[in-house]
């Protein structure tokens, strides 16, 4: 008898968690022929999701797949993704969230994996949000308002956040 995989169990606990505390949750998801996603929005095989309730229309989280509605430029579109091409969710305000590895081709959760397998193993993670200052970036001083004293260059702005995986 194959172990059932507890990443679609995770990933409606986060989600759970991210909206009872007040946060947006977000699917990073790893694009292939599985997946029923706007390709115009993917980049470098890669799709990030807003799956709260007020960015969806009929979210069903099962063991095997994500399946709801969404719009993107005011068009409404199905999404479907396998649950074993998510790559992370998490909370978009602080980041916080889990990583996963996505298992690309496989259509049902993994078997048990062999003694020369790795099991794949949910890792903890935090990203950086879009509005937390970036550490790089001094303090304005208030005895000079002539603009940065690090060249004339104006701070870059933080970006898209990016996942780390810790192994």
């Amino acid at each position: 008898m194959s172990e059932i995989s507890t990443k679609p169990y995770m990933l409606r606990a986060i989600y759970e968690w991210c909206t009872d505390s007040g946060y947006t949750p977000y699917l990073a998801v790893k694009v292939d022929a599985a997946t029923t996603v706007p390709m115009e929005y993917v980049k470098k095989g890669e799709i990030v999701l807003n799956i709260s309730y007020g960015a969806t229309s009929g979210l069903k989280m099962d063991n095997d797949s994500i399946r709801f509605h969404a719009r993107f430029g005011g068009v409404s579109r199905e999404i479907y993704i396998p649950v074993n091409n998510v790559m992370a969710i998490y909370a978009n305000e602080n980041g916080q969230g889990m990583a996963f590895e996505p298992q690309l081709g496989t259509s049902a959760p993994a078997a048990a994996p062999s003694a020369a397998e790795e099991p794949a193993t949910p890792i903890l993670s935090s990203v950086p949000s879009p509005a937390a200052a970036p550490a790089a970036v001094p303090a304005p001083r208030s005895d000079d308002d002539n603009g940065p004293d690090d060249g004339g260059d104006a701070p870059k702005k933080a970006g898209r956040p990016t996942l780390t995986r810790i192994k």
